[in-house]
């Protein structure tokens, strides 16, 4: 895949066209907010603060692919990207979480995301770094003239070695034959004795309306004097290269230059993607829970709008953040939000209803198509399921139809029926091995004749 910064708006949607049928504008939309972010950064200095991003609502009902374009968007995307829920927060002043953790959550993404980064460009030399522990705790009576570097540093135990006395050349020899044999593979499953820092940080009670995300600023390193202790623990060769690479690529990055970029990518490309928005939009009555509703609102306001944030990596500006919301509003509208916070998502996307002939595309046309997935899972018990075209769109129908009838889920009704209609096929599949199953029209009606007609009962089976 072709880098972020490198695609067009059309390369964008064709990328989501893969895995979403249907939702065309709001495709669009999220590809040219996301283009734009690429096009302000080419700009003037001065003329990139003005441009403030266009934020996004999208509406529609549930099961139609608002969450799933947000999924697809995160692993699109090299930018730092969060989906929140907005159910989980509340007003400040009460129990539960306060809206600007959504933005710490994602300076925590993008920290590890750029650690990771910067991580693959130090592999050489921390594998070979890695070697030479290894062969360290492999060889522990064989003397080296000088220490492995970061030996000590990275927690594991090494012999202590007597620079004054060279190497002889056996010892030299058995080291670069044991050296070959750890490069072939042959020591993989041999125990060797490590030291690993075990954190005894102390159990801290946490009381009512207090602010997790504050304490995780002001501790700091605090569990360094309570924890640091080494412990002595075997395990295989194998399972000590990933323990002793992972702690020496960490050696060699520098954290603080880890924060900078980060808090970068943050501020220019970072991304957050705040789903439920419609549960917090409050109705014309105004009391009880729709006042809290209504203060969670507010407290969002600011941080879209654009407010300084305090997070354990530094201060983060939320100025130029992109923030895409998205909501089902079945009992509300968008016009029930604070007009503020209306103001700051100048771009509202209505996302259709699906119907049987979205449903049909659905479970055949995208790469990770719903058919497709049953197939393959079968197929590792040597079952070979087939559909043909008549049963799939005779399982859409169905899928209308009930969405019509009961509570309109959208795509998600399609993983019902499909458990419902391969239910025996699935329980009795490790005794069917080598055999082939055809699903035909008739034997979905069959499956799911006698569900679809007795309406009571499909409201609690489908």
């Amino acid at each position: 895949m072709r880098e972020m910064k490198d695609m067009t708006p059309k390369e964008i949607v064709g990328e989501l066209d893969r895995y979403i049928i249907g939702q065309e504008r709001a495709k669009k939309a999220v590809a040219i907010a996301l283009r734009n972010r690429m096009r302000r950064r080419k700009l003037p200095e001065q003329l990139q603060d003005e441009i403030a991003p266009k934020n996004i609502i999208m509406i529609g009902p549930t099961g139609v692919g608002k969450t799933e374009i947000a999924r697809r968007l995160s692993k699109l995307t090299g930018a730092p990207f969060i989906k929140v829920e907005a159910t989980k927060y509340t007003e400040v002043g009460y129990v539960g979480r306060d809206v600007e953790s959504m933005v710490r959550d994602l300076m925590s993404y993008a920290v590890n995301m750029v650690k990771s980064e910067l991580q693959e460009d130090v592999k050489e030399s921390a594998e070979q770094r890695t070697e030479e522990q290894l062969l360290d705790l492999l060889l522990p009576g064989v003397k080296k003239s000088q220490t492995s570097p970061g030996s000590e540093q990275a927690g594991f135990k090494a012999e202590p070695r007597d620079v004054s006395e060279p190497e002889s050349g056996q010892q030299s020899a058995t080291r670069e034959k044991f050296r070959e044999r750890l490069r072939k593979g042959d020591l993989e499953e041999k125990e060797v004795e490590v030291q690993t820092t075990s954190s005894n940080f102390p159990a801290i009670e946490i009381f009512q309306g207090s602010n997790f995300e504050e304490m995780d600023l002001n501790l700091g390193n605090l569990g360094n004097l309570f924890g640091g202790k080494k412990k002595k623990k075997r395990t295989t060769v194998k399972n000590a290269r990933e323990i002793i690479l992972q702690e020496e690529m960490d050696k060699l990055v520098d954290h603080d230059r880890v924060s900078d970029i980060a808090r970068q990518r943050v501020e220019n490309l970072g991304i957050i993607f705040i789903d439920e928005i419609d549960k917090v939009a409050s109705k014309e009555s105004k009391s009880g829970v729709d006042v809290s509703r209504e203060g969670v609102q507010r407290d969002i306001l600011p941080i879209v709008e654009g407010s300084q944030v305090n997070t354990k990596h530094g201060m983060i500006d939320t100025s130029h953040i992109l923030f895409i919301a998205a909501g089902a509003f079945h009992t509300s509208k968008p016009s029930d939000l604070i007009p503020e916070l209306q103001g700051r998502f100048p771009l509202r996307v209505e996302l259709e209803a699906l119907g049987a002939k979205d449903f049909v595309r659905i479970l055949t046309q995208p790469q990770n198509a719903l058919i497709l997935q049953y197939v393959e899972l079968l197929k590792t018990e040597g079952v070979d399921l087939e559909f043909n075209d008549e049963a799939i769109e005779e399982l859409s129908r169905i899928a209308e139809d009930v969405n019509s009838r009961t509570e309109n889920i959208g795509a998600r009704r399609l993983h019902t029926i499909m458990e419902l209609l391969l239910e025996d096929i699935s329980f009795d599949a490790p005794e069917k091995k080598g055999t082939k199953v055809e699903i035909t029209s008739d034997y979905v009606r069959e499956r799911l004749a006698s569900v679809v007609e007795d309406h009571d009962l499909s409201r609690y089976i489908l």
